[in-house]
């Protein structure tokens, strides 16, 4: 793209501020600056002034989930059904590792931080561990692709290499870099974060699917016939994934895709819960819940809305396309960054970002079925440094696990 180019597509949207520095730039400058605009989505402006509209809900009701018992009772159907789906190479997985381990003071990849006390045990050795685990038990390598972010991108590959991959076969692991959007001011102009680079961010955790598509690697889970790709976040040192039981009840149901989930804690536990909304499947946020919905009970006295996600899932991939295709809802979102002012000063404001969240990708299937597993057993995030969710109470339920640590 040459400055015309760029000029000509940022005037049509009044976003040509973003060359204002253009001449003060090296010629290698500019020329990034130019290949950052060329790649920029401004249809993502489209959605400005929509946000309340994007942001309103329907009508909520209770979802009811395949039970620990009654997984327990069907344990070795599901099974079957998942183990046979993976032996025949119809299951992928996906990990989102594109963060990093800021909230734990350690400014890596979170992935990379040890949670090990005696002996090193890495965020990633523990789900490469548990991905391995099932992939021996069904006797067949289980694809794995590893979403990073351009932050973290380098140092994530550089640690599994030099980890030889935790023990799994790396022909089997992908690793692609996440989607990024830009984001505006409160007049809708987007900002730089230096004058020769546009401030950009993840564009969710909504977007991974779009970002397996734009890394060119669609075709080739399609042309392998992958049809159920396991999604999960890198900070449950537990979770099992690609668990075949999971992915045979979902197989098994006939559902387009499956959430685990757990019972809450208590009614104020500060956790999305799988529902319906407006008869679709849906995740409704703690913070968008009614009193009458957090201490609602059934005729057993359990809570009605009481099975909390905890970001795995399983989709199934025509479906993931289909609704790749007719756009996902975008969420607009608040937050303070570093960026530049309209004087070229570099200051700390709060901007606009566009996101997609993957519990859009919930409500836009027919049909998802809730898998109920044992908190203690599948449900260990290291998201803070201490207390609640914690370096230490993960290590706690490592070690209740039978883990060492």
């Amino acid at each position: 793209m040459n400055y015309k180019e760029a000029f000509d597509k940022l005037s049509s949207c009044q976003q040509e501020h973003v060359l204002k520095y253009y001449n003060e730039l090296s010629d290698e400058a500019q020329k990034n600056l130019l290949s950052q605009i060329e790649k920029l989505d401004l249809s993502l402006l489209e959605c400005l002034g929509q946000e309340n509209v994007s942001e309103k809900r329907g009508n909520f009701k209770p979802l009811g989930a395949v039970t620990i018992n009654e997984v327990k009772e069907r344990y070795d159907e599901f099974s079957k059904a998942g183990i046979k789906a993976i032996r025949n190479g119809k299951v992928a997985t996906v990990l989102l590792a594109g963060g990093q381990g800021t909230r734990l003071g350690f400014e890596h990849p979170k992935g990379m931080f040890n949670i090990g006390i005696n002996k090193e045990l890495y965020i990633f050795e523990c789900l490469i561990n548990n991905i391995k685990s099932t992939a021996e038990r069904a006797g067949a390598w289980i694809p794995l692709y590893i979403m990073t972010s351009e932050t973290n991108n380098a140092e994530t590959v550089q640690f599994f290499e030099e980890h030889n991959y935790f023990g799994y076969n790396k022909d089997y692991v992908t690793f692609f870099v996440q989607d990024m959007a830009f984001a505006v001011d409160e007049n809708g102009k987007i900002i730089l974060e230096e004058k020769d680079k546009i401030f950009l961010s993840p564009n969710g955790n909504g977007g991974w699917f779009s970002s397996i598509a734009k890394a060119g690697l669609l075709e080739e889970i399609k042309n392998k016939g992958i049809e159920w790709i396991n999604v999960f976040a890198v900070d449950n040192v537990l979770q099992q994934i690609a668990d075949p039981a999971f992915i045979g009840s979902v197989i098994c149901s006939e559902c387009e895709s499956g959430g685990k989930v757990v019972s809450k804690a208590s009614p104020n536990e500060k956790v999305g819960v799988l529902c319906l909304e407006n008869d679709k499947p849906s995740i409704v946020e703690y913070y968008e819940m009614t009193d009458d919905m957090i201490h609602r009970l059934e005729p057993d006295g359990s809570l009605s809305y009481r099975y909390g996600v905890i970001l795995n899932y399983l989709f199934r991939t025509d479906k993931l396309e289909q609704i790749m295709n007719n756009k996902m809802p975008v969420h607009i979102v608040k937050k303070k960054v570093n960026c530049l002012d309209e004087n070229g000063n570099t200051v700390n404001k709060e901007v606009f970002k566009f996101e997609t969240l993957v519990l859009d990708m919930i409500h836009m299937h027919k049909s998802c079925l809730p898998y109920e597993v044992e908190r203690n057993h599948e449900f260990a995030p290291v998201k803070n440094a201490e207390g609640v969710d914690s370096v230490d109470t993960a290590r706690n339920l490592l070690i209740e696990n039978g883990i060492e640590i």
